[in-house]
């Protein structure tokens, strides 16, 4: 509450009638550091923002956070669904006539799609809550390269696939702003974010397929000579304007999605720019084949980590262990793997009412002793030096009620029919994601999320331009792997959800789901009655190939428990 009073003091003093605070930092990463709106808001959700007045505080956020952003900030803020409601539909036009913002945090689509054209911006360079709040970041770790054999392409490779694109934008260079895409594009890796392998660092790639790097240089030094790249050089972040500056370019290309209002500036003051999507999110998001064989053996890997916790946790009988063990319980089982990093994403294990909240984190605070009639949703994944991954099993100890069995088996009904989609007739996102809802749609039911999100090799677990939800119309290509988790959430009651990795794979000329994710679903929560014969073949099939491809790894019980969930 301090931080709020002080910012309201700020937001006087600057003659301003709101601020903005989003959750991005200026990476605009996920994992974001510092992290300003948790930071005022106490809200740990992923995404959401928050719009700060003399007199109301808003925090907007999206389905997946309802429950949650109400736990954690609901005392001291208005909650606001997105993309329902924007500020532009909750702001009085006549009374916040000034609204100040950090440019560095910010894209110029994203404050119009905010704000539109009604409202004066105002970019204030000093963050107001960091002028109040100072986070220094600590984090002293070096990159790291990794072998180009792992990822299946050398750098120059990439830059030409790169620069062939920008030849038919018409664009002289490219400022490369999301540090994801020069990792991506170098072959590197660092330690700037907790659960995703993220160098911070930007890049120009000139007409001449010169890069500049900027980055710390600290960090960078051990790896330089390993770059093999000859064209490349490399500055800190403070040298861009100079080199920007020296630039024989015409038209520079920028990220309309991570190029900040500040850095645009900067471009547009000396060239003119093409505002569009950074062509490597497309380019990364189409696997290689040496890739996808690479993320198979990190998810038989993980599978049989969470399966040897799966059957640890179905032979307990005394349940005196809470979420925060249960989670470090499944971490003691995946750091056996000498390959296994961290986590890729904060482990979500929430039991009864707290698994409902859809992207939970236990806390010291929310810690939930585990009870035998409890639903246990365990939604983890991690990084490793092949790979990414990212699964959930939602699991029982006692025999649950008719109505939470049909749910349950509704729920996988709806896994089953992504998985075994045509993709000959249907590519897009947004057409597989009405198949995931369908038969919960047929009892009025439905769940806040998508169904499914883009996964990174050894990157962000979380990547675009390909998704299954409502508004993705991107075309599914070969090689592209998205996630398959259809699920279902009662408020204070329980929730539900399976999910598998997936990736297009091409057979005998035909597009099709294959399953990376190599781990049982509970067979104890599924009504089999609702099953059709295409779909009890189905789980069955999928069960085997389980089995053949982790059992070897399990000691005699844990491959006879296994043996015996087989549907």
């Amino acid at each position: 509450m301090k931080i709020l009073f002080k910012l309201k003091q700020l937001i006087k003093l600057y003659g301003l009638d709101a601020y903005i605070v989003p959750k991005n930092d200026e990476f605009f990463s996920e994992y974001a550091f510092p992290n300003r709106l948790k930071t005022l808001s106490n809200f740990s959700g992923s995404a959401g923002f928050s719009i700060i007045t003399k007199f109301e505080n808003y925090l907007f956020v999206d389905g997946r956070y309802l429950i949650q952003s109400k736990i954690e900030s609901g005392k001291n803020f208005k909650i606001v669904e997105i993309p329902y409601s924007l500020p532009r539909n909750i702001l009085n036009k006549s009374k916040f006539k000034k609204i100040g913002y950090d440019p560095k945090l910010f894209t110029s689509s994203t404050l119009k799609s905010f704000f539109g054209q009604e409202y004066q911006l105002i970019p204030i360079e000093k963050n107001l809550i960091d002028a109040v709040f100072y986070e220094k970041n600590k984090n002293n770790n070096f990159f790291f390269k990794i072998n180009d054999k792992i990822v299946g392409e050398n750098v120059s490779s990439k830059v030409n696939r790169l620069f062939n694109i920008l030849k038919k934008n018409k664009s002289d260079s490219i400022f490369i702003s999301a540090p994801e895409n020069v990792a991506w594009l170098l072959n590197i890796r660092g330690k700037d974010n907790p659960n995703s392998p993220i160098p911070n660092s930007r890049i120009i790639l000139d007409k001449k397929k010169n890069i500049f790097l900027f980055t710390n240089l600290k960090k960078i030094k051990n790896i330089k000579n390993k770059i093999k790249y000859k064209k490349i050089k490399f500055f800190s972040f403070k040298k861009f304007y100079d080199i920007l500056v020296k630039s024989n370019s015409s038209f520079f290309t920028i990220d309309k999605l991570t190029c900040s209002v500040f850095f645009q500036g900067l471009i547009r003051s000396r060239y003119k720019i093409n505002n569009y999507v950074d062509p490597i999110y497309y380019l990364k998001s189409i696997k290689n084949k040496i890739e996808i064989k690479n993320m198979e053996l990190a998810h038989v890997k993980d599978g049989v980590a969470l399966t040897k916790f799966l059957y640890w946790i179905k032979q307990q009988k005394n349940f005196g262990f809470d979420e925060l063990f249960l989670e470090k319980k499944l971490e003691t089982f995946r750091k056996k793997n000498k390959e296994y990093i961290y986590p890729s994403f904060n482990t979500i294990a929430g039991s009864g009412p707290n698994s409902a909240i859809i992207h939970y984190r236990a806390t010291k605070k929310t810690n939930r002793r585990i009870k035998k009639n409890d639903i246990f949703l365990c939604d983890s994944g991690g990084q490793y030096k092949y790979g990414t991954t990212d699964v959930t099993r939602t699991v029982c100890f006692a025999k649950q009620s008719k109505r939470i069995k049909n749910i349950f088996t509704r729920v996988l009904k709806g896994h089953i029919a992504v998985v075994t989609n045509d993709l000959n007739k249907t590519k897009k996102g947004y057409l597989i994601d009405r198949k995931a809802r369908y038969y919960l749609n047929k009892i009025n039911l439905d769940y806040g999320h998508g169904t499914g999100h883009g996964v990174g090799f050894f990157l962000n677990v979380h990547e675009g331009p390909q998704a299954i939800s409502k508004f993705n119309s991107v075309e599914l290509q070969e090689g592209m792997i998205v996630s398959n988790e259809p699920g279902y959430y009662e408020e204070g009651r329980f929730g539900i959800r399976i999910e598998n990795l997936i990736y297009v794979e091409r057979k005998k000329n035909k597009l099709r789901f294959k399953n990376l994710t190599m781990a049982p679903i509970d067979g104890d929560l599924i009504s089999k009655e609702l099953l059709n014969l295409k779909e009890k073949n189905y789980l069955l099939k999928y069960n085997l190939e389980v089995y053949s491809n982790i059992s070897k790894y399990l000691n005699k019980d844990e491959k006879s428990w296994l043996l015996k969930s087989i549907q």
